[in-house]
């Protein structure tokens, strides 16, 4: 198999590892250890020696190596990714129903294609957490169904589909009263636990469909949660390939914040201390003041990485007229005029070095005038650190689909491409 290959397969096994951000956050630990990296506790003091560290917050994970030779004012080189999902989060007395079904009440999460989420196996996913304050992990394996309304009762539907969130976003999972039903218990069983020992949980349901390639030539990958798993697994890739020749320069890390879906603002999410805390322990671990720290933020640079948008054949007018990105045509350098995306003059020289570098295509990604551009990571990092920063990611179709599609060839040029990026 190739290179690409395999990275895509094993970019399968990992978004199936990582059915909420909680477990990605700790797959991408499980993977990290495995190479060496030590994980710290957050609680406690942190080793000044060079070295390959992680540390993980919630659903976060920040990950990096203090090369031989760093200095209180050596810059830093951030790879910033995201590991959440759109989706639909458990509510607080999830049990519920009517009419002998026993049915979920459930929160939208982000922005989901509501409609891609219809007539799908779902798991629920995440963590509890017991009256001690210790944390389970725990998924269930297909429980879980939005049932689709059928034709013969909606004879209008293929002229426009329209969806309550409240009113016909409630998945079912059973059938009985609902007044004698736990699905709580349910969760807390599987985590070798009782529902009474449960204080508080955070679920999200997950698409149970395992990824795979398709297409004439296998060309296609179609996948839950390439947003932005994808960029996460190609950052661990970058990180764990680094670390096997990195001996100097910059300081490389990896940050896979969670939130960014709903905005980023939590202790765990971009627009949080997480990333500045790590920093700030790192240079002062190397004997730096803070006149240090703002000379190493100076000499930083951040790639914030995030999945952006291909030309959809089918409707080509909600795309710019003169750039079209396609799938397998490489990673996109995401533009935008309102600094909805960081990239600038420099950052994008920097991009465009980087992948000459690596000997890897990409493109560039700018929005219609009249279509509304999201948003990532990049702008919190660089409002937050003052860190020079360039969006990137790679090309999707069906983004925000319960199953997104990618091409085969892209997340591992990303993968390379950061792994340079990490060398320097």
């Amino acid at each position: 198999m190739s290179d690409a290959t395999d990275h895509i397969h094993d970019l399968g096994a990992f978004v199936s590892a990582s059915p909420s951000s909680f477990h990605a956050a700790r797959e991408g630990a499980r993977r990290l250890a495995a190479a060496g990296f030590t994980e710290l506790d957050e609680s406690l003091d942190w080793p000044a020696e060079p070295g390959k560290y992680q540390v993980v917050r919630d659903g976060a994970l920040i990950a990096w190596i203090v090369p031989q030779g760093a200095a209180p004012g050596t810059g830093f080189s951030i790879l910033g990714t995201h590991t959440d999902s759109p989706s639909f989060k458990l509510k607080p007395r999830p049990t519920t129903g009517r009419l002998g079904w026993l049915q979920a009440g459930v929160e939208v999460y982000g922005g989901p294609l509501l409609n891609s989420w219809l007539d799908r196996e779902l798991q629920l996913a995440g963590r509890l957490v017991t009256m001690d304050g210790e944390e389970h992990l725990v998924e269930t394996g297909p429980l879980l169904r939005f049932p689709q309304l059928a034709i013969h009762l909606d004879r209008a539907v293929n002229e426009g589909l329209k969806l309550d969130k409240q009113q016909h976003m409630n998945p079912v999972w059973g059938l009985g009263d609902p007044s004698t039903a736990d699905l709580l218990e349910l969760l807390a069983a599987r985590a070798g636990l009782s529902a009474d020992q449960v204080g508080g949980y955070d679920i999200v349901a997950a698409d149970t469909q395992e990824p795979r390639t398709f297409g004439a030539d296998n060309e296609f990958f179609a996948s839950g949660r390439l947003d932005n798993l994808s960029s996460v697994h190609a950052g661990l890739a970058a990180l764990i390939a680094a670390a096997e020749t990195k001996t100097d320069g910059s300081i490389a890390v990896l940050a896979a914040f969670d939130h960014e879906e709903v905005g980023s603002g939590s202790r765990s999410g971009a627009a949080g201390p997480f990333l500045e805390d790590v920093l700030n322990r790192i240079s002062g671990g190397l004997g730096g003041s803070a006149l240090d720290r703002q000379r190493a933020f100076a000499g930083s640079f951040c790639i914030s990485a995030d999945a952006g948008h291909a030309v959809h054949p089918n409707y080509a007018e909600r795309h710019d007229p003169a750039n079209h990105p396609v799938l397998n045509g490489g990673p996109l350098l995401k533009i935008n005029a309102n600094q909805r995306y960081t990239t600038d003059a420099p950052g994008a020289a920097r991009w465009a070095g980087l992948c000459r570098q690596a000997n890897i295509p990409y493109q560039e990604f700018v929005s219609h005038n009249s279509m509304p551009c999201g948003s990532t990571i990049g702008p919190l990092t660089a409002t937050r650190l003052g860190i020079r920063t360039v969006d990137v990611g790679i090309p999707l179709l069906s983004m925000h689909s319960a199953r997104e599609m990618a091409g085969v060839q892209d997340p591992y040029h990303l993968a390379k491409v950061s792994e340079v990026f990490f060398t320097g």
